[in-house]
C-alpha cells in the first residue's frame, strides 16, 4: 500500500491532468456539467456491478474513473468562479465531522476510544443528526434525488425514515403489510383503467422493499440476481430451441416450461 505522501502526488497527479486536458484537448473544453453528467451515472453503475462481482482491480479502475468525473465537475466549478476542488473536500469533512459527534469534538480533536455509541444507535439518530446541520436539507426526504432508480430510492426513504424511529416496531409485521397491498393489488385488477392498479402495485413492491430492509438484504442486488438467473436460464432455453432449428416463439407454452425446468435443474 502507498504512503500519504504518495497518495496526496497521486491526487495531485491527478488534478494537473485534469488540468492540462481541460487546456488542450479540444473534447474535454467543450465538455459542460451537463455533458459529463450522464456520462458519470454510467460510472456509477459501472463501479457497482463491479463490485457486486467482487472484482477488485475492477472496483479499483472504476473508483479512478468516478474520481477522475469529480476532478472534472470541480475544474469546470474553478472555471465559472464559483468553487474549486478544495471547497468540495472541506465541505464534506466538514460535514462528516459534524456528523459525527461521537467521533469529533468541537475543538476538532478526536473523542477518546470506547465512548462511542453503538452502530444501532449512530443508525437510528443519524436522520436527526443531519436535520441539525447548517445548509443541510430542509427535510428528512429532501435530500433524495427524483431521478434516482426507484428501488434505490425506496430503500433511501425507508432509510431515512428509520433514522427518525418511524419503522416496524417487530420486522415480522411487515408481511402483514406486504399481504395487504397484494390484496390490495389484486383488488384492483378486477378494475376497468390501470391507474389504480399501478398505484397498488408500487405499494406492494415499496412495501416489499421494505421487507427486505428489515431482514437486512439488499433489495437491488437481491432483484439484480433474480435478473441474472432469469437471463441465465433463458439464455438456455433459447440456445436449447435454435439448436434444434426453432425460435422460442415457435414452442407452446409447455415446451418453453419444460425447457425452464431443465435450465433449473441444471442450477442455472
Amino acid at each position: 500500500m502507498h504512503t500519504k505522501e504518495a497518495k496526496l502526488a497521486a491526487f495531485a497527479r491527478l488534478l494537473d491532468t485534469m488540468d492540462a486536458l481541460r487546456r488542450h484537448c479540444p473534447w474535454n473544453a467543450a465538455q459542460s456539467m451537463e455533458s459529463i453528467r450522464p456520462m458519470t451515472e454510467e460510472e456509477v453503475y459501472e463501479l457497482s456491478d463491479a463490485i457486486l462481482k467482487e472484482d477488485k482491480a475492477e472496483i479499483a479502475k472504476e473508483i479512478g474513473d468516478l474520481l477522475y468525473h469529480m476532478a472534472f465537475y470541480a475544474c469546470i466549478g474553478e472555471e465559472e468562479g464559483a468553487f474549486d476542488i478544495a471547497d468540495c473536500l472541506n465541505k464534506v469533512c466538514d460535514k462528516m465531522v459534524f456528523r459525527h459527534p461521537h467521533v469529533f469534538r468541537a475543538d476538532g480533536t478526536l473523542v477518546p476510544a470506547g465512548q462511542a455509541p453503538s452502530a444501532k444507535e449512530i443508525a437510528d439518530t443519524w436522520e436527526l443528526v443531519k436535520a441539525k446541520e447548517k445548509d443541510g436539507n430542509k427535510t428528512v426526504m429532501g435530500g433524495i434525488p427524483d431521478a434516482m432508480p426507484a428501488v434505490l430510492k425506496a430503500m433511501s426513504m425507508q432509510e431515512k425514515a428509520r433514522g427518525c424511529g418511524f419503522d416496524w416496531e417487530r420486522r415480522e409485521d411487515v408481511w402483514d403489510k406486504v399481504r395487504e397491498e397484494i390484496g390490495e393489488a389484486e383488488a384492483a385488477a378486477q378494475e376497468s383503467g390501470t391507474a389504480h392498479l399501478e398505484e397498488e402495485l408500487g405499494d406492494l413492491l415499496f412495501a416489499t422493499i421494505n421487507a427486505a430492509r428489515l431482514y437486512g438484504i439488499d433489495a437491488e442486488k437481491a432483484l439484480g440476481g433474480t435478473c441474472s438467473k432469469f437471463r441465465r436460464r433463458f439464455n438456455y432455453l433459447e440456445e436449447k430451441t435454435l439448436r434444434q432449428g426453432h425460435k422460442p416463439s415457435d414452442l407452446s407454452l409447455a415446451e418453453l416450461d419444460a425447457l425452464w425446468n431443465e435450465a433449473k435443474a441444471k442450477g442455472l
